[in-house]
């Protein structure tokens, strides 16, 4: 058994939804600019030195289709919702380097058994 905890590979790790939902008047990350913000976070991260401390992926459905484009970081457990591509910028330099989650998108949820 390994005595020594292992170190995450990554600082932070992003997900950001790229679900499309099969009906078109439905909201859904996809139509939501999901794509874009994802292209536009990636290349914030290679620009700016992060690529090795955070790692951004595309997912399947956050179920949080209504505030699409939506995105989580972990270990922070940090979600984002209605993210847009200009929105990118913020969150990189206020979140990923300066340590401080961007209040305006934060999407927030009921507490675990708690009623709904």
């Amino acid at each position: 058994m390994n005595e020594h905890p292992q170190e995450a590979r990554f600082k932070r790790h992003v997900f950001v939804c790229m679900h499309e939902r099969a009906e078109e008047n439905s909201a859904c990350c996809a139509r939501s600019c999901g794509g874009e913000v994802l292209e536009r976070l990636k290349s914030r991260l290679v620009e700016l030195g992060l690529k090795s401390e955070v790692r951004a992926n595309k997912s399947g459905c956050l179920a949080a289709c209504a505030s699409g484009a939506t995105m989580v970081v972990y270990p922070e457990g940090v979600w984002y919702g209605h993210v847009r591509p200009e929105d990118v910028e913020e969150i990189v330099t206020e979140h990923f380097v300066a340590g401080r989650p961007v209040a305006r998108l934060r999407l927030s949820w009921p507490a675990a058994g708690a009623e709904q």
